[in-house]
């Protein structure tokens, strides 16, 4: 009987520097220009291949720290188990499998942990078996998905995207920042976020921008391009989330922003000592809300075998 292969990766978290909703499609889906950024914040995704084994896909959740496994909804739902259906489907393989999912990036707040499993979970499968699926069938399993999800198959540490955010354009570098996460114990949901949007805007879509490759590739141009079209919709769902970003900027933060539909907040400095400074502070005058202080990822994380 040959052993069980063992492969292991990250599922980071995402913040949108930039996120503009546009107008809404027949098929009901929104196109949007955004600009994603990989955080350090991250879950970990294991997969377990059992050669011997019948197949079927099976996934095991763990809580941060030991901590009880969160409650992500119906498996028939979960996007570990839609990703592994899916690519299954496009490479004609099926096989024994076991994903083991350590969460650390809070569900349903906006910072594309879902989504970021999911693409996580297409990664292992395509290293197990060879990398049998090129880039663009990966993209538009990622697509079909969720909206996040091709960011996060790309291998982009961040990039600026449109469309229904599958069309990505990957950048240089990495944001020149470190960034405090502030986590209230709010859930937004995305179709209550595109609802209150749309009332707010009595139908109309956003109108014209122009975005020039220099407000990218400056500190300064690009904390004055932060912003988020859900904000003034969902602070008028809950207030207390402006209060949030005001208090992050009031702590020193450059610029600070919803990221998503919410409900997370991130606020951005130009240095570690003084994000992790302001993290302390918030925390104390604020103890009901998580704050972690996280970086910005170089490049996305790589595949490798789980001892």
């Amino acid at each position: 009987m040959r052993p069980a292969r063992v492969l292991r990766t990250e599922a980071p978290a995402k913040v949108n520097l930039l996120l503009r909703v546009l107008a809404r499609e027949e098929s009901g889906y929104h196109q949007i220009e955004t600009v994603f950024a990989l955080l350090s914040l991250a879950d970990s995704v294991r997969l377990e291949v059992d050669p011997s084994g019948e197949p079927g896909v099976a996934l095991d959740v763990e809580g941060a720290a030991g901590g009880p496994a969160p409650d992500l909804g119906p498996a028939a739902d979960n996007l570990v188990l839609r990703a592994a259906e899916a690519w299954a489907a496009a490479a004609g393989v099926r096989g024994a499998w076991r994903f083991r999912l350590l969460k650390r990036v809070p569900a349903g707040a906006g910072l594309g942990g879902g989504s970021s499993d999911a693409a996580a979970a297409l990664r292992l499968l395509q290293a197990a078996y060879g990398e049998p699926l090129d880039d663009e069938t990966l993209l538009a399993i990622g697509g079909a998905l969720g909206a996040d999800v091709p960011f996060f198959v790309s291998g982009a540490a961040w990039a600026l995207a449109w469309g229904r955010g599958d069309r990505l354009h990957p950048l240089a570098g990495t944001p020149p920042f470190h960034a405090v996460l502030a986590l209230p114990p709010r859930h937004i949901g995305t179709a209550g976020a595109y609802r209150a949007l749309a009332a707010r805007r009595g139908g109309r879509p956003a109108g014209p921008a122009l975005l020039r490759a220099q407000d990218l590739t400056s500190p300064e141009r690009l904390c004055a391009l932060v912003a988020n079209d859900f904000e003034g919709a969902v602070f008028d769902l809950a207030p207390e989330l402006a209060l949030l970003r005001n208090a992050l900027l009031d702590a020193g933060a450059a610029a600070a922003a919803l990221s998503g539909s919410g409900a997370a907040l991130f606020g951005l400095f130009h240095d570690a000592a003084t994000a992790g400074e302001a993290a302390t502070a918030l925390a104390d005058v604020h103890p009901e809300v998580r704050f972690e202080t996280v970086g910005f990822r170089t490049a996305a994380p790589e595949v490798i075998e789980a001892t």
